[in-house]
């Protein structure tokens, strides 16, 4: 046996844990685990599964395959609430070993799958809501639902299952417990078209004794509360607030079934959450509260009413494989203090996305204190012009007795201030000791790590991490704060690769995916939604037109995710979606690249972009948008390869050829150089191989750096250029260039946020003025991730680390070393194992150390950097220069002439005759 190497539980499908899945042909994968005595250059060859299902005898499965990632459901297909248990074991041969033995591993752990409700015929339960009727274009009042119920005498609960979903956002309760953790349950789907379920096991907080209650509360969530901006609209997806569960229960020994759904036998009552609004936050009246609501036994029964039965909707019910959104992290608070005007304000010394915990608070009765959220102070004073018709405001009226852990249940802010207005901390006890932040988003599984030699570099790399915490709540926002919290798509889309490294992304972005594909697809001109999805922003406010970058999220973004996880349904699945936006919704001129009549978005944010006009950029938007259509069309080309669709490749292929050399005619002159002469212009056409020439990319590289000295390596790029100019300088063979823009602290700048105290990234450049002040733009967040898109040069520059193959099966390793950076490591738990990468520069002796683990069954081709190497433009991906090894850890030692190559540091920026030379501000 070779137990050295071990096997993770296997994983069912994206899904973060196999209980309640959607599928009745789940696809398996796992993960090898190593130690330093495990077998160098380690490949599978095949693999073997055994199954148990009940009244099956127990199958197992020889499949003869080195594929450990999504591999196909062996057996027959599950049924509805069907329990399975897996596990698996591997065969394969090190080359390290004589002869090559195939030996097998040890079995993996078991891993328990479940299925959930997979036809819209399981479920028997009627959606109810409160027989009063809704007022139009008002908050919808919290609304409490319960139903007791009794088992049979002499009976025990070998199962209980709770399935369950709403009109809303709820949480539930058995016999006065909660069920589950989740925040803001079902979560945000396409309504219309998508609607989340849970399945829970409530077996352990059944009795057999007495009555049993299940009851539920739910609020508006993103169902009908107000979205959009501008003041937004209410009610888009119903007005009514509603519930739909089903308890189903195996008694035993002899497994009779007891089930009770929502019908029109239930009762409901207002909640005392008399408001709950994801803007404008919670209201909480403990004079009305009654705590027995959840309890089987009810203190005010006289205020339940009937409850009505409505209509079930046409969407699907759908189990997802996204992680809910938890609270993942409490924070304690830094520090209590006065502002000028006299408010009393909480500093938790990170920006953050969640909310409030108080542990106890004990006034008179009708005594009200309220917590308005803010993420920045503006002379003193908490800065709330950002958030404009967001009031971010939580308040709590008292009954005369304490209140012990309360925090609002169904909103959410983005802050790092709160001030609290109504607390005497006299009286009331110390803020700092009863008041601490719950930090919540997606609960995705954390997946990769990046540290290095710079303090600042490693706070930046930070502030990306926070950022992506903060707007991956359900969907992928663009900000957490303000009146917006909508799924912007080209913020995604640039970020998605960095996203990937950071946390598994696969089941809460495909997830997301299907809801842009179904509010894409019910158009028939296979027009993309006007840059957000769900799409709730109103056609009179913004007319449904095609655009580049943001749309395009349709194709890049599921090739990004299969780069990543090598999951090809992903692909599959998307597939008519990307047929209809490259062949119908692209709004094409008569030479088949974009309509130049038509605005883009463009290089969005572009720093010399007023306040007042954040689209004014130096790049032209039919520019950005040609070039982002070639490169599409090869991407398009790839997709169609990988699917087996060769006509479509071949047509693709095609074409892109076509279209690249009418982009050459339109924008590229003779030398290389491009007519719109920006950064961003100049940066695209190097990484999306728009030139005909090696030459003339060369020149385009060397015009490249001529403009970053000029902009005295200060950004000047917006959306769409800031997110590969460090790749197109490194690809280009000036890494130097790239590292002194990543060091400049003058704005606009990566570190000047930094040197400003940010602690996530920041929708423009400057949302913070030198002086204190906050940008005079209408638009300007303080948590906003897609500039925070240079990680992903981080991860596959500075450490090195990248995949060479989908699903990082063949790994490439390459680092380039900076002047100022003289070590770097990035972890990242690919889906074949744990990948490590750590190196440090010997700088007085020249000489440039690595260390590297590889999982099993995975390959990595090494690229060790010299001068010489680092100075010349990069070749193709998949060349064969290089070391290929296989699993394993592995040290090398090489001499890198570090002192020749930092000698030329830092390159100085261009400087006009008349102007004074400005000393460096490097961090």
């Amino acid at each position: 046996m070779t137990s050295q190497i071990l096997i993770e539980t296997p994983t069912v499908e994206q899904h973060s844990t196999g209980f309640g899945i959607g599928t009745a042909t789940p696809r398996l994968s796992w993960r090898f685990l190593t130690d330093d005595s495990s077998p160098r250059d380690w490949e599978q060859t095949a693999y073997e599964v055994q199954i148990v299902r009940s009244r099956v005898p127990e199958e197992t499965y020889h499949v003869s395959s080195n594929t450990s990632v999504l591999v196909p459901w062996p057996s027959g297909l599950l049924q509805s609430r069907e329990i399975a248990q897996v596990r698996v074991r591997a065969y394969g041969c090190s080359a390290s070993e004589e002869q090559q033995a195939v030996r097998a591993t040890s079995w993996s752990p078991w891993s328990i799958i479940e299925c959930g409700l997979l036809d819209r015929a399981d479920w028997v339960a009627r959606p109810i809501a409160s027989p009063e009727e809704p007022q139009p274009d008002a908050p919808l009042r919290p609304v409490r639902f319960r139903k007791e119920f009794q088992l049979p005498a002499s009976s025990s609960v070998d199962k209980a299952r709770l399935y369950i979903t709403s009109f809303g956002v709820y949480r539930a309760f058995v016999n006065g417990h909660r069920v589950g953790d989740q925040c803001l349950a079902p979560g945000w789907t396409s309504y219309h078209h998508r609607l989340n379920y849970q399945v829970f096991d409530v077996a352990p907080l059944l009795t057999a004794e007495g009555p049993n209650v299940l009851a539920v509360e739910v609020a508006e969530g993103w169902y009908a509360t107000r979205l959009g901006f501008l003041g937004g609209r209410r009610q888009l997806y119903g007005d009514r607030l509603a519930v739909l569960a089903q308890v189903e229960i195996q008694l035993g020994p002899n497994g009779d079934q007891f089930s009770m759904c929502t019908d029109s036998t239930w009762t409901c009552t207002p909640s005392a959450i008399v408001r709950s609004e994801l803007y404008d936050g919670e209201a909480y009246d403990t004079r009305e509260e009654d705590p027995t609501w959840n309890c089987s036994h009810l203190d005010q029964a006289s205020s339940w009413v009937g409850v009505r039965e409505i209509d079930f909707q046409t969407a699907a019910l759908v189990a997802p494989d996204a992680p809910p959104v938890r609270i993942t992290e409490e924070i304690s608070p830094v520090s209590v203090h006065k502002t000028p005007s006299g408010a009393t304000v909480i500093d938790f010394g990170q920006n953050l996305v969640g909310r409030l915990r108080v542990r106890s608070l004990n006034k008179p009765s009708g005594s009200c204190v309220s917590f308005i959220h803010a993420e920045v102070l503006e002379n003193g004073e908490l800065g709330v012009r950002p958030l404009r018709y967001a009031k971010c405001t939580d308040e709590v009226v008292l009954n005369g007795t304490e209140l012990v852990d309360w925090s609002p249940q169904y909103t959410f802010h983005g802050f790092r201030f709160v001030q609290v207005n109504g607390w005497d901390e006299k009286s009331d006890g110390s803020l700092l000791l009863n008041i601490n932040a719950l930090v919540m988003h997606t609960d995705m599984t954390r997946s990769g790590w990046f540290s290095c030699s710079h303090s600042m570099v490693n706070q930046l790399h930070t502030n990306a991490l926070w950022s992506m915490r903060g707007n991956f709540l359900s969907i992928p926002t663009d900000c957490p704060q303000r009146d917006e919290r909508l799924g912007w798509t080209g913020d995604i889309q640039i970020f998605c690769p960095s996203a990937n490294f950071l946390y598994n992304t696969a089941g809460m972005l495909s997830d997301w995916l299907q809801d842009v594909a179904a509010e894409q697809l019910r158009e028939k001109d296979g027009c993309v939604p006007p840059f957000t999805v769900p799409n709730v922003i109103s056609e009179a406010l913004w007319p449904h037109t095609p655009q580049a970058v943001w749309d395009d999220v349709v194709i890049l973004t599921p090739w990004a995710l299969y780069r990543s996880y090598g999951d090809r349904d992903i692909l599959r699945r998307q597939y008519e979606s990307m047929l209809a936006w490259i062949d119908r919704g692209i709004r094409r001129g008569s030479d088949g690249l974009w309509d130049p009549e038509l605005w883009q978005l463009g290089d969005w944010l572009d720093p010399a972009a007023p306040p007042v006009e954040p689209g004014d950029a130096r790049t032209s938007g039919t520019l950005v948008a040609d070039a982002y259509l070639v490169h599409i069309t090869s991407v398009m080309s790839e997709i169609s390869q990988v699917l087996g669709h060769s006509q479509d490749a071949a047509r693709f292929k095609t074409d892109h050829e076509r279209l690249k050399a009418r982009f050459q005619a339109k924008y590229i002159t003779a030398t290389g150089l491009l007519v719109g002469d920006t950064q961003t212009a100049l940066s695209l056409a190097i990484m999306y191989d728009l030139h005909s020439t090696p030459e003339a990319a060369q020149a385009a590289a060397s015009r490249l750096v001529h403009l970053v000295r000029l902009a005295k390596f200060r950004v000047a790029t917006g959306f769409v250029g800031t997110p590969i100019i460090t790749h197109a300088l490194t690809k280009s063979g000036h890494p130097q260039i790239a590292y002194r823009m990543l060091l400049e602290k003058t704005r606009p700048s990566w570190m000047y946020p930094i040197t400003m105290g940010a602690t996530t990234m920041w929708e423009r450049w400057d949302s913070m003025l030198p002086d204190g002040s906050i940008n005079p733009g209408e638009m300007t967040s303080f948590n906003h991730y897609a500039l925070g898109s240079i990680i992903n040069w981080l991860h596959s520059t500075v450490a090195g680390v990248s995949p060479l193959s989908p699903g990082w099966k063949q790994i490439r390793v390459a680092p380039t070393p900076g002047p100022t950076i003289y070590s770097a490591e990035a972890m990242y738990d690919t889906p074949y194992g744990r990948l490590e990468c750590r190196w440090s520069m010997e700088t007085d002796a020249d000489i440039f150390h690595m260390d590297l683990l590889i999982p099993p069954n995975s390959r990595a081709q090494v690229i060790l950097p010299t001068r010489e190497k680092l100075s010349q433009p990069t070749v193709s991906r998949e060349d064969g220069e290089g070391l290929w090894v296989g699993s394993g850890r592995h040290h090398f030692s090489a001499p890198f002439e570090w002192r020749e190559y930092s000698r030329d540091w830092p390159p100085k920026p261009l400087i006009p005759i008349m102007r004074k030379i400005e000393p460096d501000y490097i961090a």
